[in-house]
């Protein structure tokens, strides 16, 4: 049992504080899918193109995953509440002034607060779990988390296509306004003022975290865009790419340098399930991003499917793993996380294979829904495992900043899926449709002439191949996992008990 400071304190309910989370994380995952149904009705209405337009998507991306590491520790230091509905006022104000712009460039820097926002949020809804769940409920907690991850990867594009079709592509924004009132007020009536902790805080570290990940992030998203050449001058891809990655070992190296109070605490890396979960996530993010490309072009492409109508393809994904969330909630909780996670991993680097061959012009729509189903039950039973693995030995004053790095990862993987896939997507179209790749993928709206549908496919297809054999590293990650210290506790005292009786 909890001691100390880690103990819950018995007025605190965390099932009620855990739901007001939720609702204000379901709101932000939303947004980060959203908008890619309305990027037509935004490119014709405020008279944009298509490079430009590509930033309302990335601007948020890059604002949302750049601090995360910062306002996971910040949230240790001012409380995970206070953070939390700071990050949850920024967020839904930036929605409203998203919906009233009429130019391309206010609505990118609205945007931007809208990921400011966004990445306040995300760390605090880990930490709190953390903080006022007891070791052994974690799982079930972590499982609600998780689901909500699922569910909406769903409800993002579905409702983005009914609102850009029956209201227009700004009510995707002004949706979050009620949302995001009635979130606040459950917030700050159910979820408790959690004791802080005296951090110093460590500027340099925030400078260099920054902008390491800033170059990093930029340089991966813009890669595609200029064909992983030249910029502007002597700027390039890669030159981004490399300078952010040097930034962060300097960042790496300060904070083991460090004699104060680093921004990323090394010690939590001797937690071998954190290590180990942070690999696993990374994979995880970068699969499921990836994953949503090929299949959602070939459903609208080569099926002629609308964009709601493929968005409902995934609708037994989302079925699925909402409704096994309370059952392997519980089985976290009991069962070492290996096999658990291991199988979750299983299941979702198989069903990216599956769906890498059934995926035909001409194919059944019953036949795609089957590795869709399976991907429904690796959702089920990867994010509650991973999430709680990663979390749950982290001492108490560390949580913001163990659940900062947690999401970092998951961005970062999830950053590298969209630009790896991109780059794959494109390779497989020039090499099965030569002469026709970019016309294939940008030049056609609606469906595709049957000439092309067969290599478009197939570049799809295969494309699929690279999820699914990065899922494998997150999966062999995964099954290094050990048991947490409560089921070790048990496993210890069972002879114990079995001698006395």
């Amino acid at each position: 049992m909890a001691t100390g400071q880690d103990a819950v304190r018995p007025e605190v309910r965390p099932w009620p504080a855990l739901w007001a989370l939720v609702l204000g994380f379901f709101m932000i995952l939303v947004d980060s899918t959203i908008v890619s149904v309305a990027t037509p009705a935004i490119l014709e209405d405020l008279g944009s193109d298509v490079g430009t337009v590509v930033w309302v998507t990335s601007a948020y991306l890059l604002a949302y995953a750049v601090p995360l590491l910062i306002t996971g520790r910040l949230g240790d230091r001012v409380g995970p509440k206070k953070l939390y509905l700071t990050g949850l006022a920024l967020f839904t104000l930036a929605s409203v002034w998203c919906g009233l712009t009429n130019s391309i460039e206010m609505l990118i820097v609205a945007r931007v607060f809208q990921g400011l926002g966004a990445s306040m949020m995300t760390p605090q809804t880990m930490a709190v779990i953390t903080r006022i769940f007891p070791p052994d409920q974690r799982g079930r907690a972590m499982s609600l988390w998780g689901a909500t991850a699922g569910v909406a990867t769903l409800v993002g594009p579905i409702l983005g296509g009914v609102l850009v079709d029956g209201l227009g592509w700004q009510w995707i924004f002004f949706i979050n306004a009620p949302v995001g009132v009635v979130g606040f007020f459950l917030a700050m009536r159910l979820v408790p003022d959690l004791p802080t902790h005296k951090h110093k805080f460590d500027l340099i570290g925030v400078v260099l975290s920054a902008v390491g990940l800033f170059l990093l992030v930029f340089g991966i998203q813009e890669g595609q865009k200029y064909d992983w050449g030249q910029i502007k001058g002597p700027i390039t891809v890669w030159s981004l790419i490399i300078s952010g990655l040097v930034v962060l070992a300097i960042f790496v190296f300060w904070q083991s340098r460090n004699r104060g109070e680093p921004l990323l605490p090394l010690s939590l890396f001797k937690d071998r399930n954190f290590s180990l979960a942070n690999v696993s996530i990374t994979t995880v993010g970068f699969a499921i991003t990836a994953m949503a490309f090929p299949l959602m072009l070939y459903a609208q492409a080569v099926r002629g499917l609308s964009p709601t109508k493929s968005a409902l393809l995934l609708v037994p994904m989302a079925v699925i793993s909402g409704a096994l969330a309370p059952f392997v909630g519980r089985l976290v909780d009991r069962t070492p996380p290996r096999f658990i996670a291991g199988f979750g991993l299983l299941c979702c680097s198989v069903s990216m294979f599956w769906m890498s061959q059934v995926i035909e012009p001409d194919v059944a729509i019953w036949k795609l829904l089957l590795p869709i189903a399976l991907l429904g039950v690796a959702n089920g039973f990867m994010w509650a495992p991973i999430g709680t693995t990663a979390t749950r030995n982290l001492p108490m004053h560390q949580a913001g900043a163990g659940a900062g790095v947690y999401n970092t990862t998951r961005q970062v993987g999830a950053v590298l899926g969209s630009a790896s896939i991109a780059v794959l997507m494109e390779s497989r179209l020039a090499h099965n449709l030569p002469g026709v790749a970019g016309g294939a993928s940008e030049g056609f709206t609606g469906k595709l002439p049957e000439a092309v549908r067969q290599g478009f496919s197939d570049s799809m297809a295969q494309s699929l191949i690279l999820p699914a054999a990065v899922l494998l590293i997150g999966l062999a990650a995964a099954l290094l996992f050990v048991a947490p210290s409560h089921l070790q506790k048990k496993t210890d005292d069972a002879p114990q008990q079995a001698k006395a009786a």
